[in-house]
Protein backbone atom coordinates (compact mmCIF):
# COMPACT_ATOMS: atom_id res chain seq x y z
CA UNK A 1 0.00 0.00 0.00
CA UNK A 2 1.36 3.50 -1.52
CA UNK A 3 1.53 6.60 0.48
CA UNK A 4 -0.25 9.68 -1.70
CA UNK A 5 2.03 12.03 -2.75
CA UNK A 6 1.36 15.27 -0.20
CA UNK A 7 2.20 19.23 -1.02
CA UNK A 8 3.02 21.13 1.60
CA UNK A 9 4.29 24.44 -0.45
CA UNK A 10 4.41 25.45 -3.61
CA UNK A 11 5.81 28.94 -5.13
CA UNK A 12 7.35 29.95 -8.50
CA UNK A 13 9.98 32.79 -8.53
CA UNK A 14 8.84 34.28 -11.57
CA UNK A 15 10.50 37.80 -12.46
CA UNK A 16 7.99 40.35 -11.59
CA UNK A 17 6.25 42.68 -14.40
CA UNK A 18 7.73 45.89 -14.02
CA UNK A 19 11.24 44.18 -14.23
CA UNK A 20 9.45 43.18 -17.99
CA UNK A 21 9.70 46.96 -18.65
CA UNK A 22 13.12 47.61 -18.78
CA UNK A 23 14.13 44.16 -19.89
CA UNK A 24 12.07 44.66 -22.99
CA UNK A 25 12.68 48.29 -23.38
CA UNK A 26 16.15 47.72 -23.45
CA UNK A 27 16.04 45.20 -25.80
CA UNK A 28 13.85 47.44 -28.01
CA UNK A 29 16.97 50.23 -27.82
CA UNK A 30 19.68 47.74 -28.92
CA UNK A 31 17.73 46.95 -31.61
CA UNK A 32 16.83 49.84 -32.93
CA UNK A 33 20.50 51.34 -32.49
CA UNK A 34 21.31 48.05 -34.58
CA UNK A 35 18.32 49.33 -37.07
CA UNK A 36 19.33 53.19 -37.40
CA UNK A 37 17.16 53.83 -40.17
CA UNK A 38 18.63 51.44 -42.46
CA UNK A 39 16.09 49.52 -45.01
CA UNK A 40 15.96 45.74 -45.76
CA UNK A 41 16.61 42.79 -43.03
CA UNK A 42 18.70 45.36 -40.98
CA UNK A 43 15.66 47.40 -40.75
CA UNK A 44 13.07 44.56 -39.16
CA UNK A 45 15.73 41.45 -37.68
CA UNK A 46 17.09 43.05 -34.78
CA UNK A 47 13.76 43.29 -33.69
CA UNK A 48 12.54 39.47 -34.40
CA UNK A 49 15.82 38.15 -32.70
CA UNK A 50 16.37 40.89 -29.79
CA UNK A 51 12.82 40.94 -28.38
CA UNK A 52 12.09 37.21 -28.52
CA UNK A 53 15.68 36.27 -26.94
CA UNK A 54 14.73 38.81 -23.91
CA UNK A 55 11.60 37.56 -22.85
CA UNK A 56 13.03 34.12 -23.14
CA UNK A 57 15.50 35.34 -21.09
CA UNK A 58 13.25 36.83 -18.43
CA UNK A 59 11.05 33.80 -18.59
CA UNK A 60 14.09 31.51 -18.22
CA UNK A 61 14.98 33.88 -15.31
CA UNK A 62 11.63 33.39 -13.72
CA UNK A 63 11.53 29.27 -14.26
CA UNK A 64 12.71 28.67 -10.60
CA UNK A 65 9.94 26.37 -8.44
CA UNK A 66 9.91 26.16 -4.48
CA UNK A 67 8.30 22.87 -3.18
CA UNK A 68 7.95 20.79 -0.22
CA UNK A 69 6.81 17.60 -1.53
CA UNK A 70 7.07 13.93 -0.30
CA UNK A 71 9.46 14.71 2.77
CA UNK A 72 11.63 17.05 0.75
CA UNK A 73 12.74 20.81 -0.14
CA UNK A 74 12.71 20.71 -4.00
CA UNK A 75 14.60 23.98 -5.62
CA UNK A 76 14.41 23.62 -9.18
CA UNK A 77 16.35 20.90 -9.85
CA UNK A 78 18.06 20.19 -6.00
CA UNK A 79 16.57 18.02 -3.82
CA UNK A 80 16.42 18.18 0.27
CA UNK A 81 15.01 15.32 2.53
CA UNK A 82 13.20 17.04 5.34
CA UNK A 83 15.00 14.67 7.68
CA UNK A 84 18.09 16.02 7.23
CA UNK A 85 16.60 20.27 8.45
CA UNK A 86 17.84 20.77 11.81
CA UNK A 87 15.61 24.08 11.84
CA UNK A 88 14.02 27.01 8.79
CA UNK A 89 14.59 30.95 9.62
CA UNK A 90 12.58 32.92 7.68
CA UNK A 91 14.23 35.95 7.15
CA UNK A 92 13.24 39.55 5.60
CA UNK A 93 15.19 41.87 3.59
CA UNK A 94 18.04 42.59 5.78
CA UNK A 95 17.90 39.28 7.04
CA UNK A 96 18.69 37.76 3.92
CA UNK A 97 21.45 40.49 3.45
CA UNK A 98 23.23 39.23 6.73
CA UNK A 99 23.09 35.56 5.61
CA UNK A 100 24.86 36.32 2.40
CA UNK A 101 27.28 39.10 3.14
CA UNK A 102 30.81 39.08 4.40
CA UNK A 103 30.40 36.18 6.79
CA UNK A 104 28.55 33.84 4.48
CA UNK A 105 29.66 30.28 4.83
CA UNK A 106 31.39 29.75 0.95
CA UNK A 107 29.95 26.13 1.56
CA UNK A 108 26.19 27.18 1.61
CA UNK A 109 23.82 26.36 -1.04
CA UNK A 110 21.85 29.45 -2.51
CA UNK A 111 19.36 30.04 -4.45
CA UNK A 112 18.86 34.01 -4.06
CA UNK A 113 16.85 35.69 -6.41
CA UNK A 114 17.43 40.11 -6.30
CA UNK A 115 13.80 41.10 -7.16
CA UNK A 116 12.42 38.94 -3.81
CA UNK A 117 13.05 40.45 -0.44
CA UNK A 118 12.51 37.36 1.76
CA UNK A 119 14.23 34.17 2.23
CA UNK A 120 14.57 30.75 4.01
CA UNK A 121 18.15 29.47 6.06
CA UNK A 122 17.44 26.27 6.36
CA UNK A 123 20.13 24.83 9.12
CA UNK A 124 20.95 21.10 7.86
CA UNK A 125 21.60 18.38 10.43
CA UNK A 126 23.28 15.94 7.98
CA UNK A 127 27.27 14.48 9.08
CA UNK A 128 27.59 13.16 5.48
CA UNK A 129 27.13 16.49 4.04
CA UNK A 130 29.65 19.54 4.23
CA UNK A 131 27.24 22.37 3.31
CA UNK A 132 25.68 23.78 6.68
CA UNK A 133 22.90 25.86 5.36
CA UNK A 134 20.77 26.41 2.20
CA UNK A 135 19.49 29.95 1.75
CA UNK A 136 16.59 30.14 -0.43
CA UNK A 137 14.62 33.46 -1.68
CA UNK A 138 10.56 33.49 -1.05
CA UNK A 139 8.33 35.69 -1.62
CA UNK A 140 6.53 34.28 1.72
CA UNK A 141 9.46 32.98 3.58
CA UNK A 142 6.98 32.48 6.88
CA UNK A 143 4.88 29.52 5.07
CA UNK A 144 7.67 27.93 3.50
CA UNK A 145 9.64 27.45 7.24
CA UNK A 146 6.22 26.40 8.17
CA UNK A 147 5.82 23.94 5.73
CA UNK A 148 9.12 22.75 5.95
CA UNK A 149 9.52 22.26 9.75
CA UNK A 150 5.27 20.10 9.40
CA UNK A 151 6.76 18.22 6.78
CA UNK A 152 9.64 17.78 9.42
CA UNK A 153 7.33 16.93 12.38
CA UNK A 154 4.94 14.62 10.38
CA UNK A 155 8.34 12.63 9.04
CA UNK A 156 9.36 12.34 13.00
CA UNK A 157 5.94 10.86 13.86
CA UNK A 158 5.70 8.54 11.40
CA UNK A 159 9.04 7.49 12.23
CA UNK A 160 8.01 7.25 15.69
CA UNK A 161 4.97 5.41 15.18
CA UNK A 162 6.50 2.59 12.86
Amino acid sequence: MGSTPTTGYVERLTVPWWLWLPGLGGAALLAAEIWLGSSGVRAWLPFVVLLPLAAAGLWWLGRIRVRVADDELLVDDARLPVRFVADAIPLDAEGRREVLGVGADPLAFVVQRPWIGGAVQVVLDDPADPTPYWVVSSRHPDDLAKALLAARSQLAGRAARS
